[in-house]
């Protein structure tokens, strides 16, 4: 598989509350590769929806949910950071990003908790910084900031590509908060009558989920799904072939919450590929499982 994709949009500076470099992106990608999909989808953004796009293939019955933001830093004052989301902090990691006096290549200082930045010059407040990407890719794994969630969203694209019924939402904020799910919810749920979704994003490798075994099938995090809904999944996913494990945690959240909470009747499922080193410049996840990830929405997105 080519992970060139992956490795552009790795790169691409969309922390949580400026995802637009990352839409206008997809927006560009979509229109340039549609044609070559199964099916021609109706494309909707702009007013009403923010910086999130949905994607609407055939007739739907389930949708794929995958945010496009990651976790970052504000700039404060003098030359203090604000976490956004709950990134992994450790002096001498590289930043980047860009203010009105230019580009910026710095470095992260933790000192105790207290998050600062060393850089030849002050940097505008409210600047957001992100870690600086270094894609490496061997034999068996693919490695660089911001797997979370931007391989969530390579998994979308891909499954785009065969897609004859069912919606697309590339969402934002989830590493801070959230608050966009549910407008989305709303539009997909009044529109279309769709509610049933899938969470296209990435969970942890721990001591029962681990490298190269398969997607990772979360029956709970910090929240719990409806049980009949994961159980339907888990019989297509054993009658597919495609291998999986099973997740169970007691912590932890997603795009999933947002939807468990809205006024509207969804069932949903996390379904994800693991990976090590969460929320670091060095996140890492095998190769098998994000073939398994793709493979197994595409079943799912089949039968459901």
């Amino acid at each position: 598989m080519n992970f060139e994709l992956l490795k552009t949009m790795c790169g691409i500076h969309a922390p949580s509350g400026n995802e637009g470099a990352m839409k206008e992106f997809l927006l560009a990608y979509i229109e340039k590769n549609k044609a070559s999909w199964a099916v021609q989808p109706e494309v909707y953004h702009g007013d009403g929806f923010q910086d999130c796009i949905v994607l609407k293939f055939g007739t739907p019955r389930t949708a794929v949910f995958a945010h496009m933001d990651s976790i970052g830093f504000t700039v404060r004052y003098q030359n203090q950071l604000v976490a956004i989301g709950g990134p992994q902090a450790e002096t001498g990691y590289v930043l980047t990003g860009e203010d009105a006096l230019g580009p910026i290549e710095c470095e992260l200082l933790e000192d105790d908790g207290d998050l600062s930045y060393k850089f030849a010059r002050g940097i505008q407040r409210g600047t957001d910084l992100v870690f600086k990407c270094d894609f490496r890719e061997t034999e068996d794994y693919v490695q660089s900031c911001y797997l979370d969630n931007r391989l969530g969203v390579f998994n979308a694209l891909k499954v785009a590509e065969t897609l004859e019924n069912g919606v697309i939402a590339f969402t934002c904020w989830e590493e801070h908060g959230g608050g966009s799910v549910p407008y989305i919810a709303k539009f997909i749920s009044e529109k279309w009558g769709v509610h049933q979704a899938l969470i296209s994003d990435i969970t942890w490798v721990t001591e029962g989920v681990v490298h190269g075994e398969g997607v990772a099938i979360s029956m709970r995090d910090r929240n719990v799904p409806r049980r009949s809904f994961v159980n339907k999944i888990i019989q297509i996913a054993e009658a597919s072939g495609v291998p999986y494990q099973l997740e169970v945690e007691g912590a932890g959240s997603s795009d999933g919450r947002e939807l468990q909470v809205s006024p509207y009747p969804f069932d949903w499922c996390f379904i994800g590929a693991p990976e090590d080193n969460v929320h670091s410049p060095d996140e890492i996840v095998h190769k098998k499982d994000i073939v398994c990830m793709i493979e197994l929405y595409q079943r799912l997105l089949e039968k459901l």
